[in-house]
């Protein structure tokens, strides 16, 4: 497996891992979901949706950047809408990724003005990290008002189940 094709498959258990945490929103009963520990999580996931969008942007690959990084009062209604279209841009972005694109550097100016460098390989291993450590954030927060998190640790989507010994 190339390098370029190791990223595609981590952006494969991305997908499925966004829309179960999708559908875990939908666990939380109606009356919790005026709490502001539920609208912390809608938003954190359109956090997640942004900076994938933003960084499309930084790659030269998007015609515009999000106007937030942290949005906030994201409606839930509005999500899957938001997370589709981003998957389908960074899945068109991806199939033309070869491990020659991972390599090259790039400039981009941070939302604090500074400028910075790094290669494409730099910001895909981010974007990974960056989404994991942000479900954690849902699933957490899911919990703590009574709903079903998803269960998106990458083992258990790579898992091959055997026969009974």
């Amino acid at each position: 497996m190339s390098a370029a094709d190791r990223y595609r498959r981590w952006f494969e258990y991305e997908q499925d891992s966004h829309l179960k945490t999708l559908a875990s929103f939908e666990s939380v009963h109606s009356e919790l979901r005026s709490l502001p520990s539920f609208q912390k999580a809608v938003n954190l996931m359109a956090h997640v949706v942004a900076a994938r969008k933003m960084w499309l942007f930084r790659f030269g690959a998007a015609p515009d950047c999000p106007r937030e990084l942290f949005p906030e009062n994201v409606a839930l209604a509005e999500l899957p809408g938001l997370v589709n279209e981003m998957h389908a841009a960074w899945a068109a972005w991806l199939s033309e990724l070869d491990d020659a694109e991972l390599a090259r550097s790039f400039e981009y100016q941070s939302f604090e003005g500074g400028w910075y460098r790094n290669t494409i390989e730099d910001i895909l291993t981010q974007l990974f990290g960056h989404s994991w450590y942000h479900r954690g954030q849902i699933a957490a927060l899911i919990r703590s008002i009574g709903g079903d998190p998803a269960v998106t640790d990458f083992v258990f989507w790579t898992r091959e189940p055997l026969p009974p010994r």
